[in-house]
């Protein structure tokens, strides 16, 4: 079986250790089945790694690549939480996407997340999404990604109800 860390891996991506907050508020959040994941930056080692605005400092590939990064965070965030990705489904993604006024290519830069999401989860990975055309980020960040997933019980019958239709 391919989990979803040795998919990661086998492309070249490592699930990072989560990050503290940098405000008030907390990463993760679970009500019920639901987790919430707060907006996580392009983060590599501790740095920011992708800042500015899109169309102006960097193009929409460069911007596609911050959000991949985003999504590592959110995915060990979401690790860290719930210890095994392999009984999770994403419910919703929300990019947000620092560029200039006339940019349109938010939705261009926030599958950088939804793509490598749903290569790593399959099925589970597909969800709804907004992505949202901003002036600033937190630390000049280019892109911030959101998401809540819904934990999964494969043994459940209504899961099993689901999961045939």
């Amino acid at each position: 079986m391919n989990t979803v860390e040795t998919k990661l891996r086998d492309r070249g991506f490592e699930i990072p250790a989560p990050a503290a907050s940098l405000a008030s508020f907390v990463p993760t959040l679970q009500v019920r089945d639901l987790v919430y994941i707060s907006g996580q930056l392009p983060v590599k080692d501790g740095k920011l790694a992708v800042q500015g605005v899109v169309g102006v400092d960097l193009n929409v590939d460069d911007a596609k690549k911050g959000a991949e990064l985003c999504l590592l965070n959110i995915i060990g965030q979401l690790k860290a939480h719930v210890g095994s990705l392999e009984n999770v489904r994403c419910v919703r993604l929300g990019g947000f996407v620092q560029s200039e006024s006339g940019f349109k290519e938010h939705a261009s830069v926030v599958n950088g997340a939804s793509d490598l999401l749903i290569y790593a989860l399959g099925d589970r990975g597909k969800h709804v999404r907004a992505a949202v055309g901003c002036s600033s980020l937190p630390l000049g960040a280019a892109v911030e990604v959101e998401a809540i997933f819904q934990i999964i019980d494969a043994e459940s019958p209504a899961e099993r109800l689901r999961e045939a239709s």
